[in-house]
């Protein structure tokens, strides 16, 4: 995972509102973003809020290889036949998070590889989230948040992902790509487990961040939360 390109305060000129209060640091935490329901339109909002935040870009294409073969690519290759000729468009995949409760993902394309991936961690600085935390597994109960507090599911297409809570330890069950989106966020021990047609991969990973979003959709008891040590992540209505 690399840093993220750090933001100029002096040279960016905010288009929103929320930029404005960002710029103006009337907004100097980016959970008040977040927890009020309030969209991020603008990636530098991200960049100057979260400094210590990092960029990934997953395997989503393969290379050309004999037979048919190959290794795994950042870059998804397309042809379109035009009556101008071929033409091709590379697409890529991008995480965004500061291993410690934020996360977000983002797709996109372009005639070039250069343009397409800063298209794709734009779009995952705009879809960053906030998600729960906690050690949810009974044979752990540390009350650290390393872990996943209860059972979520996140479905896209045929493509259904289940994280469960796992003890210290257990590391992360989980695909490679699954992974670092889980690393992304701050977990470091969940268990997993895949239906549907998972070899499509945008699906599946998409689905992974389902799963790490509807964190946020369950309400809990406050003594469920001191048990289970349970920081961040806000009630989605």
């Amino acid at each position: 995972m690399a840093l993220a390109s750090k933001v100029n305060l002096e040279e960016w000129k905010p288009k929103t509102a929320i930029g404005l209060k960002v710029k103006n640091r009337e907004i100097t935490d980016i959970s008040e973003i977040l927890d009020g329901g309030m969209r991020i339109l603008e990636p530098e909002i991200v960049d100057f809020l979260l400094p210590d935040v990092h960029v990934e870009l997953l395997e989503v294409g393969r290379s050309k290889g004999k037979f048919g073969g190959g290794k795994g690519s950042i870059w998804k290759q397309t042809q379109k036949k035009t009556s101008e000729g071929t033409t091709i468009k590379f697409s890529a995949f991008a995480v965004v998070g500061n291993r410690n409760g934020y996360i977000g993902i983002g797709y996109g394309g372009a005639k070039e590889t250069v343009p397409a991936r800063e298209k794709a961690i734009r779009n995952a600085k705009l879809n960053l989230i906030k998600i729960r935390r906690g050690c949810g597994s009974w044979d752990c109960g540390c009350r650290l948040p390393h872990s996943v507090p209860f059972k979520v599911s996140g479905k896209v297409g045929s493509v259904e992902v289940f994280f469960m809570p796992a003890p210290r330890g257990a590391g992360l069950k989980a695909e490679k790509k699954c992974s670092a989106i889980l690393s992304a966020g701050g977990i470091s021990d969940v268990y997993t487990r895949t239906e549907g047609k998972t070899a499509t991969k945008l699906n599946f990973l998409r689905a992974c961040f389902a799963a790490m979003k509807s964190l946020s959709s369950v309400k809990m008891t406050p003594k469920f939360e001191d048990e289970a040590g349970v920081v961040g992540g806000a009630v989605l209505e």
